[in-house]
């Protein structure tokens, strides 16, 4: 039957205590998953995994070889960020298939880093049909892989589990720190070792020393200290003790009393829901999550965070030595897994730079150097985020990657400049034809020819490339101007000869239409002036005709209000004689009705012609009593009119003075205006530095915040140490009172003799 080793994952808890009891049959049930769960992402959530199941990642083949996974492998090589393992070895277990999962656990550090906890097991530690060789080999490979190495186990710390832990004092013989030096010490290997969780299943015991309590780490430490005797068998258990003690510096121990009290319970333990396992062990088993998740760290080799890549090379690297029969050395493993990843972000940073080399760019040693520094730069960012390790590897392949940069370089500029000097001299042979073509031309001109050139030589500077490309174009020009343009010249100066002769008789024509220019420059010039004069005094005619305009509408709004109120005033007077007329109306009707009536009365009433004559007169009294109040109200309407007249003149006078204050108020206002604008922006720019201000502020909290929690723990594990410190003084003094008594034993015998 085969052991293997492999990997847990988000399905698995951090150990896997088995629960039984029949210590013949230790099968083992997983614990329940810890209550936080782990995410499907790793490496920032560029990978996604899906869910949990089982692989393999280190077996044993059936020739004896130790052998990975291909799958568990390529799983591995997904976890891109920070890792740590945390492996699970039992004692006494039948080998059987080892259990891993593709999804690791995404954790938190205290100090806020993220890593991905991959949990290992290693089922069969010192089985019955292995060899001791080979149960240390596969406990030496899970130490050395692990940040935290959880060893659990039914019952108590006795001189028997000590024997099963045996192999540790092996591990010396099998793993080595450095290639040279001989056999490695405890001591040294404790460097490289994890923290050492001792897992006591079924625990039933009561945990006192001197009638007072102890915690699981006292107990542990009583066990591994050195008991007193001699005797080869006693040498051979506390040099166990030492080597456990060197090699695992950094020890705890947790105790889990059994899960459930009936057997039939324990024989279903896997079906049984977490609420009806007994509370003690429920206790127990989120102390022991508790420290899983708090003290494990990413795996470290040097100053290099381990990750998934390089924990599958590391691993591989082990069991290549160990399959040639060879001692695994730390040093040369981590050594070839540097040598492995440098060599892969080699090739991968000659893949950036050969596909971010930009080949567009022209034949121009300024371009093609800036093209080389950006695909070097893209390189080198591409070696750096693959290649692991600071020391002599990576600068070796560093050095080797830039010697491939400058000659990749050079063989690229070397092949450019020979294309763009060959397309230079296919295009100077083009322009030539051109050339000689314009110069042989009838009716030719030289400006015509230079304009040629000139456009000739502009799309040789914009199409043309290289170093040669101005050597070329200096040696076209020569030609040109030794060739075609002489000839040009030539033919160009007889021909102007000829024209000299004939423009001397003209010099005199020429003479005299000058001195008519020199005239008609001088007569517009003064046309000019006297243009500029009529128009400046046009503006300021049209400037004054503006104002006045502005001023006519003005005073005619106001005289357009001033005849309103009049009009309303008048229209009151002409009411009020209206009124009049028609009482005088009314009274000269009464009057002829009167006449009437005094007629009627005279010839058929001569007896009431008193009364009448009474009442006429009365009537006439009344009326003349009227006249004089509507005569009254006319002079009083009239004084009135006069009255608003003189008003209106003074609401003028008035409405030009608040004119002249509205017009105060509107610059004040647009003064206040421009102030506001200004105090607004300082506001806002007050504002927001507040709000900058503020946020300082909830930075600083976060900062303190995380600070606190760090001081907390540093706290916590400045009392844990002040606390071994005391055991340990403790343990010396007891030690040094057991040395006395033994130096008093051994002396008694002579002092009596």
């Amino acid at each position: 039957m085969k052991q293997m080793f492999g990997f847990r994952g988000a399905a698995s808890s951090p150990a896997t205590p088995g629960a039984t009891g029949d210590p013949r049959n230790p099968s083992r049930t997983p614990l329940p998953p810890p209550s936080s769960a782990a995410g499907n992402g790793v490496g920032g959530g560029a990978v996604a995994f899906g869910p949990a199941r089982p692989l393999r990642l280190v077996y044993c083949d059936e020739g004896g070889k130790f052998r990975m996974d291909p799958e568990a492998v390529a799983a591995l090589q997904l976890v891109k960020g920070p890792s740590a393992s945390s492996p699970s070895a039992a004692a006494l277990a039948r080998a059987k298939a080892s259990s891993s999962t593709s999804a690791p656990l995404k954790r938190t550090a205290l100090d806020g880093t993220e890593y991905n906890l991959l949990l290992l097991d290693t089922e069969g530690i010192d089985a019955y049909d292995q060899t001791g060789t080979y149960s240390t080999q596969i406990f030496s490979l899970a130490v050395l892989l692990s940040s935290m190495f959880i060893y659990n186990q039914m019952g108590g710390i006795d001189e028997a589990a000590l024997d099963r832990l045996s192999l540790v004092t092996e591990m010396t013989k099998h793993i080595r720190v450095r290639a040279s030096g001989g056999r490695s010490t405890a001591s040294e290997l404790g460097q490289f070792s994890p923290v050492f969780v001792w897992l006591l299943r079924d625990f039933y015991l009561d945990l006192a020393e001197d009638n007072r309590k102890i915690t699981p780490r006292d107990y542990l430490e009583l066990a591994l200290r050195p008991t007193q005797g001699g005797g080869k068998d006693m040498h051979a258990k506390n040099e166990i003790r030492e080597s456990i003690r060197a090699l695992f510096p950094d020890r705890e121990c947790f105790t889990l009393v059994r899960p459930v009290n009936k057997e039939s319970d324990l024989q279903r333990l896997d079906q049984i829901h977490m609420d009806r396992l007994r509370p003690e062990f429920r206790a127990g088993l989120d102390d022991l999550t508790k420290f899983v998740f708090e003290r494990t760290r990413p795996k470290q080799v040097g100053a290099t965070m381990m990750t998934g890549p390089l924990l599958a090379g590391l691993t591989q690297s082990f069991l290549d030595a160990i399959n040639k029969g060879a001692v695994p050395t730390i040093s040369s493993s981590w050594q070839s897994v540097e040598e492995a990843e440098c060599r892969r972000a080699y090739d991968f940073a000659v893949e950036v730079y050969t596909s971010s080399f930009d080949r567009t760019k022209p034949a121009e040693e300024d371009a093609l150097r800036e093209a080389h520094e950006d695909a070097v730069g893209k390189a080198l960012a591409a070696f750096n985020s693959c290649a692991v390790g600071a020391g002599s590897v990576r600068l070796n392949y560093e050095k080797l990657l830039h010697s491939y940069f400058k000659k990749a370089f050079e063989d690229y500029k070397r092949s450019a400049f020979l294309e763009a000097d060959l397309q230079c001299s296919n295009t100077i042979r083009s322009m030539e034809t051109k050339l000689r073509a314009a110069c042989h031309g009838p009716d030719v001109k030289i400006d015509n020819v230079m304009q040629l050139l000139d456009s000739l030589l502009s799309e040789y500077e914009s199409s043309s490339h290289g170093a040669g490309k101005w050597k070329i174009l200096a040696v076209f020009l020569r030609q040109c101007l030794a060739g075609p343009i002489l000839d040009l010249f030539k033919r160009q100066l007889n021909r102007i000869e000829t024209e000299i002769s004939t423009l001397s008789k003209s010099s005199k024509l020429e003479e005299r239409c000058m001195s008519l220019s020199n005239a008609l420059d001088l007569a517009k010039r003064e046309s000019a002036e006297w243009k500029s004069k009529y128009d400046q005094s046009a503006s300021e005619q049209k400037a004054d005709e503006e104002k006045l305009r502005s001023q006519l509408a003005s005073l005619e709004s106001k005289i357009n209000v001033s005849e309103g109120r009049l009009a309303a005033v008048r229209e009151q007077a002409e009411s009020a004689q209206e009124e009049a007329s028609e009482w005088k109306r009314k009274y000269e009707v009464a009057v002829g009705e009167a006449k009437n009536a005094l007629q009627r009365a005279a010839l058929a009433q001569e007896r009431t012609n008193k009364k009448v004559q009474e009442r006429e007169d009365a009537l006439r009294a009344e009326l003349a009593n009227q006249l004089s109040e509507k005569d009254e109200e006319i002079t009083k309407l009239i004084a009135q009119i006069n009255q608003s007249e003189k008003h209106v003149t003074s609401l003028i006078a008035r409405l030009e003075a608040t004119e002249s204050k509205i017009k105060n108020h509107e610059t004040e206002s647009s003064r206040l205006k421009e102030e506001m604008r200004i105090l607004t922006e300082n506001l806002n720019s007050i504002k927001a530095e507040a709000q900058g201000h503020e946020k300082q502020v909830r930075i600083l909290e976060q900062e303190k915040n995380h600070l606190e929690d760090k001081y907390l723990s540093e706290c916590k594990k400045f009392d844990e140490i002040d606390k071994r410190c005391k055991d340990a003084e403790r343990e010396a003094k007891r030690a040094t009172e057991l040395a006395d008594a033994a130096r008093a034993d051994a002396f008694r015998p002579k002092g009596e003799s």
